[in-house]
């Protein structure tokens, strides 16, 4: 079985060099497409649960080739963001179509559509990787943060499927857990390391939360761990990570880093200028909606203030280094950022 490796996600961002300007003098090398901003569940980390940020819509397939058929050599993308992808009927289609041009293509999902009679779709349309978020290692848990009673669904489909893809040999998608990082559920960590484990997942990481200035649901400061992690949080991801060794579970967090290492605040003024994701990738909504990043639908209300094209009337050209684009990466540079970026790596948890 040959298993494709994911690449590192700090690539993306220090391939870009150090000397910035306006204008983006390569092409994206990643590329977030909303396949669907519809879900079926309601998270309370998640923006969507409190407030309609676009009519509801799934991308459809003129809309995706389109836009992917633009940038050909595209290294890496992800199909998801705000809402579940599996309610996409044509995603195993995207998926091949990446895949036939060399793409490294992944998503997140809740996996309460992963049923037994999905899963040779998504190993044969060559997937690389499936990121399951189940943010708790109990059902109760799992209730107050995702809003529904679906966690033993969800445990059943995903040892389900990995069953099964081990016993067709097929090395692919790399099947992860993700947990949302909350001071409410973060003494899960150990329970969350010894549930991938039997469920013969061998990758977990922790998610990063993000907020906004209204603090909505379980997004809001108190609930975050970045710069304020206490002895007790500290001993839980302590533990975890001594049990993942022992198990052959690895644990990470987002952005490939050591968990415990990405609690800590950078020091230095300015934390949104060292960001280079307006030079290395495109976000796209479900209905064409260019936006700066996959953070920004998080960390500030509505789009309107943020949007910096239409894959539905310019060409991606047009965009990428259009004028809202060339602003906005000046802007980001300064000392008054956009909106979106003012608060991002003070609002999140991991």
């Amino acid at each position: 079985m040959e298993r494709s490796e994911p690449p590192d996600p700090r690539r993306y961002f220090e391939a870009v060099p150090a000397s910035r300007a306006a204008e983006a003098a390569a092409a994206p090398v990643c590329l977030y497409l909303e396949v669907t901003n519809r879900c079926n569940l309601l998270c309370e980390t998640c923006p969507r649960t409190f407030e309609a940020l676009e009519p509801p819509a799934d991308m459809s397939l003129e809309l995706f080739r389109r836009i992917v058929d633009q940038v050909p050599a595209i290294a890496r993308v992800v199909l998801h963001w705000v809402g579940e992808p599996m309610m996409v009927r044509a995603l195993p289609e995207m998926i091949r179509i990446l895949k036939a041009r060399g793409t490294y293509v992944l998503f997140n999902t809740n996996a309460t559509l992963l049923t037994p009679r999905r899963r040779d779709e998504l190993i044969d349309s060559g997937l690389d990787e499936l990121r399951v978020s189940l943010d708790a290692a109990t059902a109760e848990s799992f209730l107050r943060v995702r809003g529904r009673d679906m966690f033993a669904r969800i445990v059943a489909h995903v040892s389900g499927f990995v069953r099964h893809q081990r016993a067709r040999g097929a090395a692919n998608p790399r099947v992860s857990l993700w947990l949302t990082g909350l001071r409410e559920t973060i003494a899960e960590l150990p329970a969350f390391v010894r549930l991938a484990a039997r469920m013969e997942v061998a990758e977990v990481h922790l998610q990063r939360l993000v907020f906004d200035e209204t603090g909505r649901g379980l997004a809001r400061p108190d609930s975050a761990l970045f710069g304020a992690v206490r002895a007790e949080e500290e001993r839980a991801i302590g533990e975890a990570a001594a049990l993942a060794a022992e198990l052959g579970v690895t644990l990470d967090a987002s952005g490939a880093t050591e968990p415990g290492l990405s609690l800590q605040r950078e020091p230095g003024a300015r934390p949104w200028s060292v960001c280079r994701r307006p030079w290395s990738l495109m976000y796209f909504t479900a209905h064409g909606r260019a936006l700066p990043c996959c953070i920004a639908p998080f960390s500030a209300r509505g789009y309107d203030s943020y949007t910096l094209g239409d894959a539905t009337q310019d060409s991606l050209r047009e965009i990428w280094n259009g004028t809202r684009y060339r602003e906005f990466r000046a802007a980001l540079l300064g000392d008054a950022p956009p909106r979106p970026c003012a608060g991002c790596g003070l609002r999140w948890s991991l």
